[in-house]
């Protein structure tokens, strides 16, 4: 009886207490795993049935199989295994579905588990304030909905923006993800392409600020909200379309600018006192002129503001106004007076209200031309503005709408065109000896040149990372300046001028009048070290050539 006793005893040690709870606990771990898979699944969009299956069933079968194996370590090993590999092949598909900072144990989802949640730190962010087109500030959403996911990508990518000094905000559709790119100092840079989930959270929550209908997915539209960083308020115009494959996104900045003054849009000193002295003209007309994207309403805006708005009555005819005018009426022409006028009679009724000056933004139709001649014609001082790449060009345009050249010639006081290029960084623009042969091919006299400078390449530090300048954010450059090419027009002038038919002879006559050209201005700011001679070269390659006075026809 005793040895019977010692046997069962012996025998009963095999089922171990220790290995028996390590069973157990293994075992109660693997229910919650199956339980959060199947919950994980609807939340995600995945087959819950499915994949609760696929994961409780290889659990249930490892289970089996450490049963049977004699060995309990390996069983334990292989049971281990079996569940960690369905794990991972959930959490693998699952990430596929949702958004990058959505995905679960990657390098990110790690860190975060030892940080402070996304939501509390954005809670913290007390410097930084959505605020909607109805002037409420936006709290942050709860974690883990579709609004904290939009309020989270917006806020990393203005952040972003407005570190860069970013004026444009592109977002557009392809057939993978969202091509991202920045407009800066008025460089389009290219940026990294955004996960279309991401977008999607991204433009809803961007509608919702601007008050635009987020279930519109094609037809255009157009909206505003603010964001306000440490103590300043930037505003930002959204615009969203619809395309065949998907809604694209642009974001500007800051439509409503400070206007600048006369002697801070960079004129030289000589032709600062040209246009200056226009102010105290009583009547004639000035056209300002450039190609697209290079600063026209900001010198069309300081040419209308260096007038006294208390001594003169001064308006403007505009589509869609650049900036807020002081003293100055603006009159917008919008999509609801094509039903009832034109331009041109908007334009007529404002001239027949009264006013000392007025500002014409687009003077390019012939109708329009000739009531802003009539205007000056009849003691009216004229700005007026449109397209084009040099000071010849513009004279030969005017010409052309007036249709007739004494016409056009007896109000016409004088014409602007210009430019922009961007500045080199001061703290990061790298000095080089030029080559003589590129000296020779931009006429650059040797002796004025010893030293050009360009825009300084990136620096890596010793683990290899890149060292991003603070002050130009690694673009090298650092803002803009206007380059102008400007001729007035006095009695003298305008008599040796009438006589002539070729452009080319009145090219000539601008240039014995001291008309500064686009180029010898760029150039100036070359040697000085301003800009760079490829900035230089991108300015005039942007659109036409600018066509030099002494050229041809």
């Amino acid at each position: 009886m005793q040895d019977i006793m010692l046997i069962s005893v012996q025998y009963g040690g095999y089922i171990s207490i220790v290995k028996f709870v390590i069973f157990l606990i293994l075992f109660f771990l693997w229910l919650p795993l199956v339980s959060w898979v199947y919950r994980d699944a609807q939340e995600v969009g995945a087959k819950e049935n499915v994949w609760g299956g696929i994961v409780g069933g290889a659990s249930a079968l490892a289970i089996l199989i450490w049963l049977i194996l004699p060995i309990f370590i390996v069983g334990m090993i292989f049971y281990m295994a079996v569940i960690a590999t369905t794990a991972i092949i959930y959490v693998k598909h699952r990430n596929t579905r949702v958004m990058e900072f959505d995905r679960i144990m990657t390098v990110e989802h790690i860190k975060s588990l030892f940080s402070p949640s996304e939501q509390k730190k954005l809670s913290g962010e007390k410097n930084f304030v959505f605020i909607t087109a109805n002037g409420n500030e936006v709290p942050v959403p709860e974690a883990r909905t579709p609004e904290f996911y939009g309020y989270k990508a917006a806020f990393d990518i203005l952040s972003d923006a407005s570190w860069r000094r970013a004026e444009n905000l592109a977002f557009v559709p392809t057939a993978q993800d969202y091509g991202a790119a920045y407009q800066i100092d008025g460089a389009v840079v290219k940026q990294p392409s955004v996960e279309k989930e991401q977008a999607k959270y991204f433009i809803n929550f961007l509608k919702s600020l601007a008050d635009l209908d987020p279930k519109e997915k094609r037809k255009p539209q157009k909206g505003k909200f603010k964001i306000r960083k440490e103590k300043n308020t930037i505003e930002w115009e959204v615009t969203t379309a619809g395309s065949t494959v998907g809604e694209q996104i642009q974001i500007k900045r800051g439509g409503m600018q400070d206007v600048k003054k006369l002697s801070d849009i960079g004129l030289m000193p000589e032709q600062y006192a040209q246009l200056n002295s226009i102010s105290e003209l009583k009547k004639g007309l000035f056209i300002v002129t450039g190609p697209p994207k290079s600063g026209l309403s900001t010198t069309f805006y300081a040419m209308l503001r260096n007038h006294d708005a208390f001594l003169n009555s001064i308006n403007t005819l505009e589509r869609q106004p650049s900036a807020k005018l002081p003293n100055i009426t603006q009159n917008v022409f919008s999509l609801s007076d094509t039903g009832t006028t034109t331009y041109a009679r908007k334009l007529h009724t404002i001239i027949r209200m009264g006013p000392d000056i007025v500002g014409i933004a687009e003077g390019s139709d012939p109708e329009v031309a000739k009531i802003a001649r009539e205007a000056a014609k009849d003691g009216k001082l004229i700005y007026i503005q449109f397209e084009a790449d040099s000071v010849l060009q513009a004279f030969a345009k005017w010409m052309k709408l007036i249709g007739d050249k004494n016409l056009a010639m007896e109000t016409l006081i004088g014409i602007s065109n210009q430019r922009l290029l961007r500045t080199l960084c001061d703290e990061c623009k790298q000095g080089y000896a030029p080559d003589k042969e590129l000296l020779r091919k931009f006429n650059i006299p040797s002796e004025k040149a010893k030293v050009l400078y360009r825009a300084g390449k990136v620096i890596y530090d010793k683990h290899g990372k890149p060292l991003t300048c603070e002050n130009c954010q690694g673009t090298g450059f650092v803002g803009r300046i206007g380059i102008f090419e400007i001729i007035t027009i006095n009695d003298e002038l305008k008599n040796a001028i009438l006589p002539l038919n070729s452009i080319s002879e009145i090219g000539s006559q601008f240039r014995r009048a001291k008309m500064l050209s686009l180029q010898e201005q760029a150039m100036k700011h070359v040697i000085e070290g301003r800009t760079a001679i490829n900035e230089m070269v991108m300015a005039f390659s942007s659109g036409k050539k600018p066509q030099s006075p002494e050229a041809g026809e």
